[in-house]
């Protein structure tokens, strides 16, 4: 099994200041390099109701989306972090793992997971569930404490670890990474890997574990269920199918707990509208005028492929009337004519 004999830990630019990191809350662990199933953990390959786990997961890849190449998914142990290498373990190693990326006995905590479900449904067939995202629950924490998101204003993930609320660990080599892969797309994918892609595939899954039992303390029962519907709807967002999603694991059913004085909270659901060939400037408007405002008067997320695509859809999420509304204004925009 191979691996590095000292792994990585973001340290405070300045040497004379005091780390917010203890060894106790982040203790060091090896990382290892995994190119056969073999040198996974049964634990996680053979998941079960009797051995519940929770593991930070990320993907790293080439273009990272349907069309593009997954080259690295990254899981946290306690005890160790694993880079399963899907270069050199190839399509067998990744549908190793395909039952624990599927269980609901596995807790896949990632931030934005939405590419990489894609990433993944889309090359292996892998339907990704139960997984805490960990920009949700930001989200959500945040609208508990009273303060109202702004239309787009989601947490980055060095944003969050910097935070320390729930982590307080700067990263300041996520830009150096993010830097070399506008450089050259293609970073992920060479081989052997080199120290800095070590350290930072193993840096982007480190801190989740920790970052998830903090955010757990502070969700009320509402929040967790939202929590858990919004993470399966992220999941299947980009994964466009025919058949309604009638092969992927059901949405979370509203707690018992919350069906209460008809309080209960709405059902949230997942929109994939069609925009018209030519429509997709209208819809956006001049500087991103007109899909701001649709943003700004509709309590659901609109969400755009963007460069990765599809370029032809809007995926909006949310609460049912809301999403319903979204959608109204949208084809508003379309029939618009000035």
């Amino acid at each position: 099994m191979a691996s590095l004999p000292s792994p990585y830990v973001p340290l405070s630019p300045d040497p004379g200041e005091r780390s917010v990191i203890h060894e106790a809350q982040f203790p060091w662990v090896p990382i290892q390099i995994v190119t056969h199933a073999s040198q996974l953990p049964a634990e996680f390959l053979e998941p079960c109701a009797e051995r519940p786990l929770v593991i930070g997961f990320d993907c790293e890849g080439a273009d990272l989306c349907r069309n593009g190449t997954l080259c690295i998914m990254q899981l946290a142990f306690p005890d160790a972090i694993y880079l399963v290498d899907a270069i050199q373990g190839g399509k067998m190693l990744i549908q190793a793992c395909k039952p624990a990326l599927e269980s609901s006995h596995v807790t896949k905590v990632i931030h934005d997971c939405k590419r990489d479900s894609e990433a993944l449904y889309f090359q292996f067939g892998i339907k990704l569930n139960n997984v805490v995202d960990t920009q949700i629950a930001y989200s959500l924490i945040e609208e508990q404490e009273g303060r109202k998101r702004l239309p787009d204003d989601y947490i980055s993930f060095v944003d969050l670890l910097a935070d320390p609320r729930y982590c307080g660990v700067p990263y300041l080599e996520k830009e150096e990474v993010r830097f070399l892969l506008r450089q050259d797309p293609n970073f992920w994918t060479y081989r052997p890997l080199s120290e800095q892609m070590v350290r930072a595939a193993a840096d982007d899954v480190r801190f989740l574990p920790y970052i998830y039992n903090r955010m757990m303390g502070k969700l009320n029962q509402q929040s967790l269920w939202y929590l858990a519907v919004r993470g399966a709807l992220y999941c299947r967002c980009f994964c466009i199918t025919n058949n309604d999603f009638s092969d992927w694991r059901p949405l979370p059913t509203i707690p018992d707990d919350l069906l209460v004085d008809g309080s209960a909270p709405e059902e949230e659901i997942l929109s994939v509208l069609d925009v018209p060939p030519g429509k997709m400037g209208r819809v956006i408007g001049k500087r991103g005028a007109s899909i701001l405002s649709i943003k700004e008067s509709c309590d659901a997320e609109i969400l755009m492929g963007g460069d990765k695509g599809p370029p032809d859809k809007v995926f909006i999420i949310g609460p049912v009337k809301q999403v319903r509304k979204a959608e109204a204004m949208l084809r508003g925009r379309m029939l618009d004519m000035y």
